[in-house]
């Protein structure tokens, strides 16, 4: 049975701009897939994104549900395209406050947003509701962007006994910095989530910023990519020094060494989930 492979993703080509994060984003899954892995791909819906050029459409059975994150609802949407380019379809996290009505992560005048921290926990959740609904079971998360950061710790705590997910093993990758400042200080009190505590997080500053969130990545993954030239070389000394296993950037043909990759992390395969 082919491995799944859940691709948590900040940025995808075409749907954004190139950057080595969003052509990482399209190229990794569409090369996985043709390595016979069964992939599902998602990404926030940013609002720069034209939806009629994109072919998007909601999809109305996965939608509806509302995620409380510090006490306030809300609602989520559940968006799907294809890259016709390389067969990968997309789904898509939206919500009218966190996403539609703005840029990326940063604004017009190139400054992050100060709710960026709840945005990541909305389409962290967001991500991991869609997937148990799809009833659709990866043996392996592979996390690419800061957007990402919390899934990790999310699996590992507030998901550790859902059937989806208590048998998945979690791979981040690292990229070069893109986040200018730090959280809002609240982020910690937002993160709380059933069994994702306060306590947890005690290890960490108070003030969450681009490397602290790589840090938390780090403690609750079980392998760590070198997603680009230019990563942080004290996040990838500090997975070697947790005994995470790390693959180093390889700049041909990457996807060969990130399936051997999954197949280290992941010998056998525990998917047994179907989707609807």
């Amino acid at each position: 049975m082919a491995k799944k492979i859940l691709f948590i993703n900040q940025e995808i080509a075409p749907y954004v701009p190139d950057s080595e994060l969003s052509l990482v984003g399209r190229d990794l899954p569409g090369s996985i897939q043709e390595k016979g892995f069964e992939i599902r791909t998602f990404m926030p819906k940013w609002g720069i994104i034209n939806e009629r050029r994109g072919q998007l459409h909601e999809v109305i059975r996965l939608s509806g549900m509302n995620l409380i994150i510090d006490e306030t609802d809300h609602p989520l949407i559940i968006k799907v395209a294809t890259i016709q380019s390389c067969k990968v379809q997309v789904y898509f996290i939206d919500n009218d406050d966190y996403f539609s009505r703005r840029q990326m992560d940063k604004d017009e005048n190139g400054a992050d947003y100060a709710d960026n921290g709840e945005r990541a926990i909305f389409f962290a959740r967001g991500v991991l509701e869609t997937v148990k609904k799809l009833r659709w079971v990866p043996d392996i998360i592979h996390c690419q962007g800061w957007m990402s950061a919390v899934v990790p710790f999310y699996i590992k705590t507030a998901y550790h006994d859902e059937p989806s997910f208590a048998n998945t093993k979690v791979v981040s990758s690292l990229f070069t910095k893109s986040m200018k400042s730090g959280l809002d200080p609240n982020f910690k009190r937002c993160l709380e989530f059933r069994d994702a505590t306060a306590e947890l997080l005690t290890p960490y500053k108070d003030q969450f910023d681009f490397d602290e969130l790589g840090k938390l990545t780090i403690d609750y993954s079980d392998g760590i990519v070198e997603g680009v030239k230019g990563v942080n070389k004290a996040l990838l000394s500090y997975a070697e020094e947790k005994n995470i296993p790390v693959l180093k950037y390889s700049n041909d043909n990457y996807a060969d060494p990130i399936g051997d990759f999954y197949n280290m992390i992941c010998p056998d395969t525990i998917s047994d989930g179907e989707d609807e």
